[in-house]
């Protein structure tokens, strides 16, 4: 679904009863087809290796001749190459594949710079809806690499990074191609989240593999072993009762979540680590943010875990309003004490959905892999016009400057994946105060 579609169904939901039947039983529908003709295409490959990176790459770019020799070397090897299917870093890789006559799939979608398929597939699907074409981007290749890019293709990355350190996706390589623009990142994973906040593990980054070649890439590629795709037994075309009931199940959260976002009045939706302690500032920072916001009127929404989340919801129950949390189940992970209207998910695609649908109000706190997919899934859809624009609050200038230096001087200034305008799209602040008054004025403006 483009993401005006999306916001448009959800504002109206949030204005209106829910009624299915009347209003978004068509736009479900074609979810489920999109699912079935995704998964249909996808189980017709095996040694998938999914290939990432910036629209605005041009022919003759380095970077454009290195994702088009990979994409030759796979397709010689018999690897099936797998991109977005649009132009520059994803037109070079199917364009090395299908020279060589390779299995080279496009995964389409409707977005201003990339209105139609590259010329180099051998099979393609065209998505109306955003987040199923994700969805079967990321789908469990046995390998993913990154070119240098913008704000979606860091949205992928921490997509696939997030599902993995979860345990949603096997454990396979990350390849980033690149290391002058690859190193400040993951720098910024290591010094920062790791090892100062605490909020990734180590092992979560040992699948990343930062090279400089692409002979380097496929010397990483060529010991992996192909992967099922992530539901169950999907190629097996004789298991329709199996594929039946997971895209059902998929449908069924879709609604629960659109339903349950009726009860949500006008809200703020806060992100941020679960590791942050009860002790620490930014715990009880985001309380008196929290605190503040629902003084005026806000309601809170967060991810219903510990640390931040668990701050915000305690805000919300001690002023004894509804603490709204959407749930991801997974084993032996609980909610926090506060939560008391919530919704739970089985699928992180459907979470992170109706997480990032209900509100233009986003509060960054620090975090790891979840807290930087959403920032960038949410910077992606704004800087696309997917959604309305509304300034994205990151909250401590020291924890983001390594960061947002990475995304001013690499992106920006050096590799120009991103435009200058698109530096504008957040804010960086130290101060409850500026948090809460850029909640208010969004809302006066009707973001």
């Amino acid at each position: 679904m483009p993401y005006n579609d999306r916001l448009k169904t959800i504002q109206d939901v949030a204005k209106t009863p829910y009624n299915l039947a009347q209003t978004d039983s068509w736009k479900l529908f074609k979810v489920m087809a999109e699912f079935v003709e995704g998964y249909d295409l996808m189980s017709k490959y095996k040694n998938e290796v999914t290939i990432f990176g910036s629209a605005r790459t041009h022919e003759g770019d380095e970077y454009y001749i290195k994702a088009r020799k990979l994409g030759e070397i796979l397709g010689l090897n018999n690897f099936t190459v797998i991109t977005g299917g649009g132009p520059g870093i994803m037109e070079a890789a199917n364009r090395g594949a299908f020279q060589v006559k390779g299995n080279s799939i496009g995964l389409g979608i409707e977005l201003p710079m990339e209105q139609k398929i590259n010329p180099y597939v051998t099979d393609s699907v065209d998505f109306s809806y955003f987040f199923t074409r994700k969805v079967m981007l990321t789908t469990p290749s046995q390998a993913f690499v990154y070119f240098p890019g913008g704000y979606g293709t860091l949205d992928e990355l921490f997509q696939v990074l997030n599902e993995i350190a979860l345990g949603f996706t096997q454990r396979v390589p990350v390849i980033l191609v690149g290391v002058e623009f690859w190193t400040p990142l993951v720098n910024f994973l290591q010094d920062t989240c790791h090892q100062i906040l605490g909020a990734i593990k180590s092992e979560d980054l040992e699948m990343i593999h930062i090279v400089e070649t692409t002979e380097e890439a496929y010397e990483i590629i060529k010991n992996t072993k192909d992967h099922p795709n992530f539901l169950d037994n999907i190629s097996n075309t004789n298991n329709i009762s199996s594929v039946n009931w997971r895209i059902f199940r998929i449908m069924a959260e879709l609604v629960e979540g659109l339903d349950f976002l009726q009860s949500l009045p006008k809200n703020v939706t806060i992100l941020g680590s679960n590791k942050v302690s009860r002790d620490s500032h930014y715990y009880q920072d985001v309380y008196e943010i929290a605190k503040e916001a629902i003084k005026q009127d806000f309601s809170i929404l967060t991810g219903g875990g510990f640390g931040i989340a668990e701050a915000a919801n305690k805000a919300s129950a001690e002023a004894g309003k509804p603490a709204y949390a959407t749930l991801l189940n997974q084993a032996g992970k609980t909610m926090n004490e506060y939560v008391t209207d919530s919704i739970h998910f089985k699928f992180p695609f459907t979470r992170q959905f109706i997480l990032t649908g209900p509100t233009n109000q986003y509060l960054f706190c620090p975090g790891g892999m979840g807290t930087l997919h959403q920032l960038f899934e949410v910077l992606t859809l704004v800087q696309t016009h997917k959604v309305d624009p509304t300034p994205l609050i990151l909250y401590d200038d020291k924890f983001w400057a390594p960061l947002v230096d990475y995304i001013k001087e690499t992106l920006d200034q050096k590799y120009r994946t991103i435009s200058p305008a698109d530096l504008n799209l957040f804010q960086v602040t130290s101060s409850q105060a500026e948090v809460v008054a850029t909640i208010i004025e969004n809302s006066r403006v009707g973001r």
